[in-house]
C-alpha cells in the first residue's frame, strides 16, 4: 500500500495533520473565515501556527464566534477581558490590532461589498495561483503580490499584516496553492 504524502510542515501532529487535509490552501470565499484567519494568523506573528491552531476553539470564544460586527463594537473592558484569558494569546498589541482590524475589515466590506471581493481582487481572475513547488524550500515567505496586498492594508490601517503575515493569510485562505508537487491535497 503507498503512504500518502504530505506536505512535511504538518509532521505527525493529528491537529496539525486534519488541518493541513481539510482547510489549508482551499480557497475561501467567506467573509466569517476570511476574517477568523485574518485574527489568526495576527496572533501567530512571532510564534508557530501550531501553537494558535492549539488555541482556535479559545480565540472562538474570547472573539465572539468570529463574528465582526460584535469584535468591532468591542470596548476597554472587552480588552482587559481579553488580556485575562488563557485560551488565547495575551499580547496587548495583538488584542488591539484585533479589534481595530475588525474594524478596517467592515470599512472594506462598505467600500468593496464583501472582504473576500477585496482580497481576491488582488488575484487575477479570483482563483487560486497554483505555485510550482517541489519541496518546502521552494515555498516563499513573501512575495510581490503579498507585499502590495499588505502595503495597501496597511494604508488602511490594519496592523500585524505585514507581508509575511499576508503571504500565510494568502496560503491558509487557498489564494496560493503552495502544496507541494507530490502531496495528498494538490
Amino acid at each position: 500500500m503507498r503512504q500518502e504524502i504530505r506536505c512535511g510542515w504538518c509532521g505527525t501532529d493529528p491537529m496539525y495533520i486534519k488541518y493541513h487535509d481539510e482547510e489549508w490552501g482551499k480557497p475561501v470565499y467567506d467573509d466569517k473565515t476570511l476574517f477568523e484567519f485574518l485574527i489568526l494568523e495576527g496572533a501567530q506573528a512571532g510564534l508557530s501556527w501550531i501553537t494558535i491552531l492549539k488555541r482556535r476553539d479559545g480565540y472562538r470564544k474570547a472573539f465572539a464566534d468570529f463574528d465582526v460586527k460584535k469584535v468591532a463594537a468591542f470596548t476597554e473592558a472587552d480588552e482587559e477581558r481579553l488580556m485575562n484569558d488563557s485560551g488565547i494569546i495575551r499580547n496587548k498589541l495583538k488584542v488591539k490590532a484585533a479589534i481595530g482590524n475588525a474594524r478596517h475589515f467592515i470599512e472594506i466590506q462598505k467600500e468593496f461589498g464583501s472582504f473576500s471581493d477585496y482580497i481576491w481582487g488582488f488575484i487575477p481572475d479570483q482563483k487560486p495561483i497554483q505555485n510550482k513547488v517541489l519541496t518546502l524550500k521552494d515555498v516563499p515567505a513573501r512575495t510581490e503580490l503579498s507585499d502590495a496586498i499588505s502595503k495597501d492594508m496597511k494604508k488602511r490601517g490594519f496592523k500585524f499584516f505585514g507581508t509575511t503575515i499576508c503571504y500565510a493569510h494568502m496560503q491558509a485562505t487557498g489564494m496560493v496553492n503552495d502544496h507541494v508537487a507530490d502531496c495528498i491535497c494538490r
